[in-house]
């Protein structure tokens, strides 16, 4: 039993609600308000892909099916791992738990492609930045980074409600740095799983990525609802109009 004066372990989160993670179409939130422009931006850079937090191999298999050669993905979740392999079409993919803050059994330039779909939001700056490092190693030269993360503005315009918070407490945007806030993202079919944020500023992630050896300015992108969202479905969208939801960013290694 976890002990109450200390919060759950990433790890313990995700082997806990790994199946209401797994899915074969869209069905979280951010499932539509993310992952595919995300997946449109990896396009066409994506022979050899380094999947870092691939829970149950979702983003891995649509990769896949985008035309990906090879997709390697790790997550710190041995149940979530398990569900990636059990998913997995074909050879093409190859799945591990492990820690990403290091990946020295990774070969140098091995990959053209990492992505770490809403991975930061689990660690704090030090160990981002750790995972940064690594990526510049293990991409190619010439390759690109794509990540996500939760808009370090949400958990402060944003009421504790379905269809997605963070609970800052009484932490403030500068004062709460690598403060762990935690909150629900829902499904559409009215389920929700528990997500955590350790909050960073914008300027945490710009000095981070410089810190790992970036040398170009990444392309970024504030990701929200849109009219087409609303469209589709009115009472689970609507909620979320004009609120900054989660950011994107695209990295040439």
């Amino acid at each position: 039993m976890t002990d109450a004066a200390e919060p759950e372990t990433t790890e313990a989160i995700y082997d806990r609600a790994a199946a209401r993670w797994e899915r074969n179409a869209p069905v979280l939130l951010a499932d539509f308000t993310a992952r595919p422009f995300l997946l449109d931006w990896c396009e066409p850079e994506y022979a050899r892909v380094l999947d870092l937090g691939c829970g149950e191999g979702y983003v891995a298999r649509q990769l896949g099916e985008r035309g990906a050669r090879s997709v390697h993905g790790i997550d710190v979740s041995a149940e979530m791992v398990e569900r990636a392999k059990s998913q997995a079409p074909d050879h093409r993919f190859h799945f591990e738990s492990r820690d990403a803050t290091d990946l020295s059994h990774l070969p140098e330039n091995g990959f053209d492609l990492a992505v770490a779909v809403f991975m930061f939001n689990y660690m704090d700056t030090a160990a981002m930045t750790r995972v940064m490092e690594e990526v510049v190693r293990v991409v190619a030269p010439g390759g690109r980074f794509v990540f996500s993360v939760p808009h370090p503005s949400l958990p402060f315009v944003r009421v504790e409600e379905r269809p997605f918070y963070f609970s800052p407490k009484n932490n403030g945007y500068f004062g709460g740095r690598d403060g762990q806030f935690e909150g629900e993202i829902w499904r559409r079919d009215g389920e929700s799983v528990r997500v955590r944020c350790v909050h960073k500023t914008l300027d945490d992630y710009f000095r981070a990525l410089r810190t790992a050896g970036f040398q170009k300015l990444p392309d970024v992108h504030e990701l929200h609802v849109t009219d087409e969202h609303v469209a589709f479905d009115p009472d689970f969208f609507g909620p979320l109009v004009e609120t900054p939801l989660h950011l994107a960013f695209r990295l040439e290694v």
